[in-house]
């Protein structure tokens, strides 16, 4: 079983912030939990380069642009590593392979007939990189950046898109769950029950781009030439056996402002040079600041070095996965942040993960087994855990999925005050109800920390270490080791993992 995974290229005109990592956590987790589950896993991620933001900043700088991008890989790249965001592979779009990708699509869209020249007149915003039609305007200003777009005018090369209006159309009904969430489905069905215009995907006049196969005065448009990445990295024009393999992608994650592009403007372009589409597209909602979109030109964005730093990653991954409805918008606060912390992490899980391990050392030196014959009060409420996690994690409900997790450290949590073990330890004759009391819940910590691994992987590592698990974390399974298990395991005990704040 295989799994490929994508989720937009950035510009690196500038460090990414939480909005921006927003996106590639959760299509972290969705990584991490297919790899858990047993899928031969490769997710991408890259830098979209040939932006006019990117250059216009590599000549603020006095550098040349591509020397301008090596520099921000190795910032974006020092970002995802902080975050702990395990990709496989990533892609930069002035690389060969990238290129090489490009003018063969290209070329194959103009040999199936599907491109012309003609003139474009109209809006374009820059920070966009996009054409803004009137309708999409609002008071004369793009309504993502709160910019004005300029008017530009020029001789392009543009791509039939109109002609694959009633294929897309046809394409949606035969594929429910293409893309995802509803919300999202329902609004690119509109736009194609409204019609369809064709695109230009060239621009004149400019040198930093990749030039077009057929016409080098023109360098192929920023998103015709991004979307070709996914292509790209997995073989298209260079490795045909391993494309074949492992395309068609088997979900793209993007911003819901991008949906258009990746779910109407991608799919027709596959279409057009003979390829076969995605099997899903889901476009997350934003991650705002105090209800205003993340924006660093208006100064209502939040650094996710600054957040990792101040609470740890893997506490603010949880946070963004657990606190925002995977495909809606979500807010972030720094006293919000700091709240779910104490909440979630010092006084829930990790206080439970403590008190397990001191009670296990104070009455049986960190030796736990369960009794023979005894009937487990915590099994049930895990196996029922188990099904919820995987339903909702099966279907992206990322939120639902980590709740699903919680419910089983809410509930030991609610067994320890129930079966008092500091009770049963006074007690001679009820030393085996101490035995499978302590023996229960540090089984149900470890089943908790696997369900909560793919949101925060070094913190559910080092649980699973003190609670007893052996092996790897890469050779946990989810379909065999979150069944309540038997067996005498050593606990460890350890410093607290979320000091209270």
């Amino acid at each position: 079983m295989s799994f490929y995974i994508t989720c937009a290229i950035d510009y690196p005109n500038s460090q990414p912030h939480i909005g921006t990592a927003y996106e590639k956590i959760t299509a972290d987790v969705i990584a991490r939990y297919k790899r858990l589950s047993g899928f031969e896993t490769h997710f991408l991620m890259g830098n979209d380069e040939h932006s006019q933001n990117v250059y216009q900043r590599a000549l603020e700088l006095g550098l040349e642009p591509r020397a301008f991008c090596d520099q921000m890989e190795q910032v974006f790249r020092e970002v995802w590593a902080k975050l702990d965001v395990s990709f496989d592979d990533f892609i930069r779009t002035t690389e060969d392979r990238h290129k090489l990708a490009v003018t063969t699509l290209v070329q194959r869209i103009a040999d199936a007939g599907d491109l012309y020249e003609g003139e474009y007149e109209g809006w374009y915003c820059v920070s966009c990189e996009a054409f803004k039609p009137d309708k999409d305007l609002v008071d004369g200003e793009c309504s993502i950046h709160q910019t004005r777009p300029e008017w530009i005018k020029e001789k392009n090369h543009f791509f039939r898109l109109s002609k694959y209006r009633d294929r897309l159309l046809q394409h949606y009904e035969a594929n429910p769950t293409f893309l995802q969430p509803d919300v999202r489905r329902n609004e690119m069905l509109r736009l194609l029950e409204g019609g369809l215009e064709d695109i230009s995907v060239s621009r004149t006049g400019q040198s930093w781009g990749i030039p077009l196969p057929f016409d080098p005065s023109n360098v192929v448009y920023v998103w015709f030439d991004a979307l070709v990445n996914y292509i790209a990295a997995v073989g298209s024009g260079t490795d045909e056996e391993r494309f074949r393999a492992w395309w068609p992608a088997d979900l793209h994650v993007v911003g819901k402002d991008i949906t258009r592009f990746h779910a109407v403007v991608w799919p027709a372009m596959l279409m057009s040079a003979g390829l076969p589409l995605p099997k899903r597209v889901f476009g997350h909602g934003w991650v705002n600041w105090q209800g205003q979109r993340m924006s660093k030109s208006r100064g209502t964005s939040v650094d996710p070095l600054d957040a990792a730093d101040r609470l740890g990653p893997d506490p603010l991954r949880l946070y963004l996965v657990k606190e925002i409805a995977y495909g809606h918008d979500g807010d972030f606060t720094w006293e919000r942040f700091e709240e779910r912390y104490n909440a979630d992490l010092a006084n829930n899980l990790g206080n439970l993960v403590n008190r397990v391990a001191v009670m296990a050392h104070k009455y049986r030196g960190g030796r736990l087994a369960p009794v023979p014959g005894a009937i487990s009060q915590l099994a049930d409420r895990a196996v029922d855990v188990v099904r919820r996690y995987r339903v909702a994690m099966d279907e992206h409900q990322l939120h639902t999925g980590m709740a699903a997790a919680f419910d089983l450290v809410d509930a030991t949590n609610e067994f320890i005050t129930r079966s008092e073990p500091w009770v049963l330890a006074r007690t001679p004759d009820r030393r085996a109800e101490l035995d499978q009391a302590l023996f229960e819940m540090a089984e149900a910590v470890r089943i908790a920390a696997i369900l909560l691994w793919p949101a925060m992987p070094a913190s559910c590592t080092e649980i699973l270490r003190r609670m007893g698990q052996v092996g790897p974390i890469s050779e946990i399974r989810l379909d065999r080791d979150t069944t309540w298990a038997g067996g005498e395991r050593q606990i460890v005990k350890g410093s607290l993992l979320w000091p209270r704040i």
